[in-house]
Formats: C-alpha cells, sequence, structure tokens
C-alpha cells in the first residue's frame, strides 16, 4: 500500500473515531441532562415548588429560593388577608372612585355601585380583577395603603420570609417579589382557610350588585376541569414575571400544591408535576405506627394500672423507600403513684425519619386513679354491706 493510500486510510479511521466519540459525547451530555431535568421533576419553570399542604414538606424544587416577581398569584395573598380580617364577608359597601379603572385585567368596577366583600373575592380570584383588589383592600384597612401593610405582616407571620408585596394585584413594581417555595407555603396556609378553598375552587358563578347589575364569572385556571381532585388556586401574568401558576390538588386527605413561576406551558407542567407528586408518595399517619404498653403499674392506688395514650396525630408524606426509615423513640414511666388525674403526663413519644426528629407528643392518663387509702376501703367495706 502506498503512502498516499495509508494517509487516506489514516485520516478516515479518525474521522470514525472523531464520530464515534462525539456520539458518545452527546448521549453522555443527554443523560446528564435528563438526570438533571428529573431532579427539576422536568419543568422549564424558572422556580417552582411542590409541597405537601399539612406538612408543609418540599416533594420537588428547582430554584424554590430565588425572589422573583409573581404577577398575579399576589391574589393568593390579597384573598387571604381580606377573609381573616373581614367580620361580614356579605355585607355591602359603596365603591370609590379609586377603585374604578385600574389597569390590566377588571371585573369594571363602576363608582357608586355597591358590592360585597364575597362577591369581589369572586371578580379577584376567578377573573383576577384588579380593580376587585383595589377596592377590597380599601374597604378591609381604611385605606389602600395599610391594607398592603397588613398582606406584609401576614406573610411574616406565616413564615415567608423572603416576599414583600408593594400591591395587592400583582402588576410588576421592583420591589414586588415572591419565591416559589414562600408562595407554596402562603397557599398551603390559605386552603386550610374553609372560605378561602371554597372560593378559588369555584368554576362559575355570578355576582349581583345592589343595583341587580350582573356579572358572570368564568374561573381561569383550566386544571379545576381537567385534573382530578384540583382545588384551585390562582393564575398570573405580566410581562416581567411571565406565565406564573399556583395550582392545588386534593386525593385521599393529601393536598399537593405546586406553583410554577416564569413557565410557558404552565398548566401541562403543572399537571405533570403533581400527578407525580400522587404516584410517588402517600399520605402516612405515623402515630399509628406507635407500639407502646397501653397501661402502666399504679403504686397505692385502688386500681393497681392506669389506662395510658396519646391524643395527636401526625400526617406526613412518603415514598415506599421512606417507610423503613422511621423510627420510635419512647420514654415512659413503668410505675407512677396514686392519686391519679386524667391528663397526668407520664412519658413522651418521638418520630425519627432517618435519624431526623419530625413530631413529639407526651403520653397521658387516659382516667382518674385514687389512693387507696383506709378511709377509702372503709368506704367501700360500708358500701359493700
Amino acid at each position: 500500500m502506498n503512502k498516499s493510500c495509508k494517509k487516506s486510510l489514516n485520516s478516515v479511521v479518525c474521522l470514525l473515531l472523531a464520530v464515534f466519540l462525539l456520539t458518545i459525547g452527546c448521549a453522555v451530555f443527554n443523560f446528564q441532562h435528563k438526570v438533571a431535568m428529573a431532579d427539576y421533576a422536568q419543568t422549564s419553570a424558572k422556580a417552582m415548588c411542590v409541597m405537601e399542604a399539612g406538612s408543609k414538606r418540599m416533594l420537588y424544587n428547582k430554584n424554590q429560593s430565588e425572589k422573583l416577581p409573581m404577577a398575579s398569584t399576589t391574589k393568593i395573598m390579597t384573598a387571604i388577608t381580606a377573609i381573616e380580617n373581614c367580620d361580614d364577608l356579605d355585607k355591602t359597601f359603596e365603591i370609590s372612585p379609586k377603585s374604578v379603572g385600574i389597569s390590566g385585567t377588571s371585573i369594571y368596577l363602576r363608582k357608586g355601585e355597591n358590592m360585597s366583600i364575597r362577591d369581589l373575592l369572586y371578580g379577584l380570584m376567578l377573573v383576577s380583577g384588579n380593580d376587585a383588589s383595589v377596592a377590597i383592600g380599601e374597604q378591609i384597612s381604611g385605606s389602600y395603603q395599610k391594607f398592603v401593610e397588613l398582606m406584609n405582616k401576614t406573610a411574616i407571620n406565616i413564615g415567608a420570609k423572603n416576599t414583600h408585596f408593594d400591591n395587592t394585584h400583582g402588576l410588576d413594581s421592583k420591589t414586588h417579589y415572591t419565591t416559589a417555595y414562600d408562595l407554596a407555603l402562603i397557599t398551603s396556609y390559605a386552603l386550610s382557610n374553609d372560605t378561602f378553598r371554597d372560593l378559588v375552587s369555584t368554576k362559575n358563578t355570578k355576582i349581583t350588585n345592589t343595583d341587580g347589575k350582573v356579572r358572570y364569572l368564568k374561573n381561569k385556571n383550566k386544571l379545576l376541569n381537567s385534573l382530578e381532585g384540583c382545588c384551585g388556586v390562582k393564575t398570573g401574568f405580566t410581562d416581567d414575571a411571565g406565565r406564573c401558576l399556583v395550582s392545588a390538588c386534593q386525593r385521599e386527605g393529601m393536598t399537593v400544591v405546586c406553583v410554577v413561576l416564569n413557565c410557558g406551558p404552565m398548566f401541562e407542567e403543572s399537571k405533570a408535576l403533581i400527578e407525580r407528586a400522587f404516584n410517588e408518595y402517600n399520605l402516612i399517619d405515623l402515630t399509628s405506627g406507635y407500639a407502646y404498653n397501653k397501661s402502666i403499674s399504679v403504686s397505692r392506688g385502688k386500681s393497681e394500672s392506669v389506662e395510658i395514650g396519646t391524643t395527636g396525630r401526625y400526617l406526613y408524606p412518603l415514598k415506599a423507600e421512606e417507610i423503613s426509615k422511621v423510627s420510635y423513640e419512647y420514654n415512659i414511666k413503668d410505675l407512677i403513684d396514686a392519686p391519679v388525674s386524667k391528663g397526668d403526663e407520664v412519658g413522651e413519644i418521638k418520630i425519627f425519619i432517618d435519624k431526623n426528629l419530625h413530631f413529639s407528643e407526651k403520653v397521658v392518663t387516659m382516667e382518674d386513679v385514687r389512693r387507696d387509702s383506709i378511709w377509702s376501703k372503709l368506704k367501700d367495706f360500708i358500701e359493700r354491706w
């Protein structure tokens, strides 16, 4: 074989080797990309948090602590703040000029018409009325700014430490922001309120002012019609925030909250995240796993023993492979002295998951036991005689 042929052959071999290595490299990259996406539960959102509402456990997350604009999902806080600070949601009041003509989505409030807070809340949460949010704030706190301050105080009390509200509606502002985690926390808190839960799960309704004008409202949350067990809660969009969605779903006692911020296919990805959560997690009553003697001995009592027990429940979402990581620590007395009163503390039970303490509660007596004195013996003898 001449030199030119050898040179050509070597070139072909090198080319094939380069193609092979490139193919392998691409495969590795694709695999790593898929693994990374799996860690983020496959979402294109800029930030995401999926949380079990009762325990506040994060099931999946992506950039969950990044401060971002949240558009009209702001109205979750507007609604729960109003509900908690209004004595009569059905009392009507006159709409002020300050609530009319607010930019963005509107229910087209008119100056001087009379509405109730309840009807305005429907306008707020179903069709995202910015004007309704301003009217609510003015009526609840006497001034719009005082109501926004109340929203911020409520957020702090809930534990949303990386959230700040400049307004009630979510229109873009430099210091109006939250995180996916905080928004999931706020929503989990709000969903514990029956009025809020009924409100955001409503698909269609009509509201009427005192003059008889009717407004027909249809909820913008498409998941209410396409996701089994969906119970709300709020959509949102601005140029800065992008498409945002907070959704919630309840099945078999477990409520899953899903937050996606700046997510194009927000309905599709939220639905996939929620379905994955219900497939991978089950809500377990870990107190049902207690294993201890249900009575202890009593010294110098009319009964030789007393029943003991607990009153708390601890529900926590776990994957199947996590159940084996649950352990219990018991610290319970073997003997107590009479007299015994119902509710006396006799010990403590701690629940650990993977060696981390998650829950503890007191073990108490479930009945009274009188002291077995000479006088009580004499009284018993007389009663029997």
